[in-house]
């Protein structure tokens, strides 16, 4: 610890138990750590001594950016071993390029903050996350990132054009060229994109930026099913000239769930539908984006393909539309521990998905409530299950993972992912191994022992060298 101190000064240590709070667990709070010591290195040199000291004395090291993980891939392991480094004060935007619709930020930098920062240079960062407010960019990166925008503007993968990476022995890999293309050799940014700070630490991100939309059509719609729903999302790409930037679907009791919660808000709809879809366009220059809504949604209309729909007015109705979707997530929260799923199928296969995942749920678990919703446009559903009140903890536990086993064998029966945005980390670790080929693990292997063969970073996580 000394060492530490010697390299950081006293704000740069965090030592004393009484302070680890914040860095003992992320929103979920499903799991909890207690941290050797906290780290908080405020440049990517300071960084790299700090690894570089661990690496000399053997000690782990786990990073954590803004605490808004779901699956404990930044939560410190119970006993005590682990040094977190947090990138909190990492928060600098080092430049922005209008010309080249680039920024780079290190990593501390919170997600709300970046959007503010390109908004001034009259241009847009698309990546939007509920936890935008708190999550930082390099856990953005580090945990491959997806939000509301993926269908049109892809995941964090797609958004990042060079990295500056500490490796896992203390040296610092600059590949933060701002390129759009560059072809020569291996992309070794993609390594830690979505390694979830096994093969080395984030500490800044070269980024692409677009143009800000001058224009934003927000729509509730009203559907009878979800089979609707998705085929409503194949006209809206088609017929909105791939303007198309989120296509939200909540299921009406997920409406009903956030309502009882949330008093202040209101019915979205004029009469209930069995199926909400929250549609957003966006557009900039001179695209007749209002124009060409409304003509889509006639057509809706005519051809009986929607029950019912809202086009917000103002941006004060369209953040109550988002809060419908954003609050369904406190909603659940507030119902206790419950199981919270985060996976993906073919586009075309979420109808028969859901049905089924319903079906299962009813036959097993009939006293227990499915909520079930997402950013399907992309094929990820949060397929989740909230147990029935008053259940015994040990019963309650063993329904949860009953259910998320259920869940998880339906998506290998449709060939999707146990997870499609949230990652790996320590939740999720062993049905990730039992869906690992041989070849597979041969994989994994040969990239994680060339660059951390001793396992020192955020071990327990993904996997094990020794798996």
């Amino acid at each position: 610890m000394a060492g530490l101190r010697e390299l950081l000064g006293e704000q740069g240590v965090i030592a004393d138990p009484a302070q680890f709070a914040r860095y003992c667990q992320d929103w979920s709070g499903d799991l909890a750590g207690r941290p050797l010591a906290v780290a908080r290195p405020a440049t990517v040199d300071e960084v790299a001594q700090v690894v570089r000291l661990c690496a000399e004395e053997g000690v782990p090291v786990v990073p954590q950016g803004g605490h808004t993980g779901l699956v404990g891939g930044a939560v410190p392991s119970p006993e005590g071993r682990e040094l977190v480094i947090s990138l909190e004060r990492l928060d600098r935007v080092r430049a922005v390029d209008p010309v080249n619709f680039s920024m780079v930020a290190e990593a501390g930098c919170v997600l709300a903050e970046l959007h503010r920062v390109a908004e001034q240079h009259d241009l847009h960062f698309p990546l939007s996350l509920g936890a935008q407010g708190s999550c930082q960019i390099g856990g953005n990166v580090a945990t491959n990132a997806g939000g509301v925008n993926v269908l049109r503007y892809g995941m964090a993968r797609d958004l990042v054009l060079g990295l500056e990476v500490v490796l896992p022995d203390g040296r610092v890999w600059n590949g933060l060229r701002s390129l759009r293309k560059n072809n020569a050799g291996y992309d070794l940014k993609q390594l830690f994109i979505g390694s979830e700070g096994t093969l080395g630490i984030v500490t800044a991100a070269a980024l692409k930026l677009f143009p800000r939309p001058t224009q934003v059509q927000t729509v509730m719609l009203g559907l009878d099913s979800v089979a609707a729903a998705m085929s409503l999302y194949a006209a809206a790409r088609r017929d909105l000239s791939d303007l198309l930037s989120a296509f939200e679907l909540m299921p009406r009791r997920c409406i009903e769930l956030t309502l009882a919660t949330s008093p202040a808000l209101r019915e979205p709809l004029a009469t209930p539908a069995p199926v909400y879809v929250l549609m957003e366009a966006s557009a900039s220059g001179l695209v007749d984006l209002a124009a060409l809504m409304e003509q889509f949604l006639a057509g809706c209309l005519e051809r009986g393909a929607i029950l019912d729909g809202v086009v917000a007015m103002s941006q004060a109705q369209a953040a109550g539309f988002w809060r419908l979707r954003e609050e369904l997530v406190e909603a659940q929260h507030r119902r206790g521990r419950h199981l919270r799923t985060d996976v993906s199928v073919p586009i075309s296969c979420l109808p028969a998905f859901m049905q089924e995942a319903d079906a299962a749920m009813a036959r097993h678990f009939p006293a227990a409530l499915p909520v079930a919703y997402g950013h399907v446009g992309d094929g990820n559903v949060h397929y989740n299950l909230l147990p029935p009140p008053g259940l015994p903890e040990a019963a309650r536990d063993a329904l949860l993972h009953q259910a998320e086993a259920l869940i998880f064998e339906l998506v290998d029966r449709f060939g999707g992912s146990i997870s499609a945005e949230h990652g790996i980390g320590r939740v999720k670790r062993e049905p990730f191994r039992q869906r690992l080929s041989a070849v597979d693990l041969d994989l994994l292997r040969a990239v994680k022992s060339g660059l951390d063969p001793e396992g020192r970073m955020s071990p327990g996580r993904l996997f094990a060298l020794d798996e």
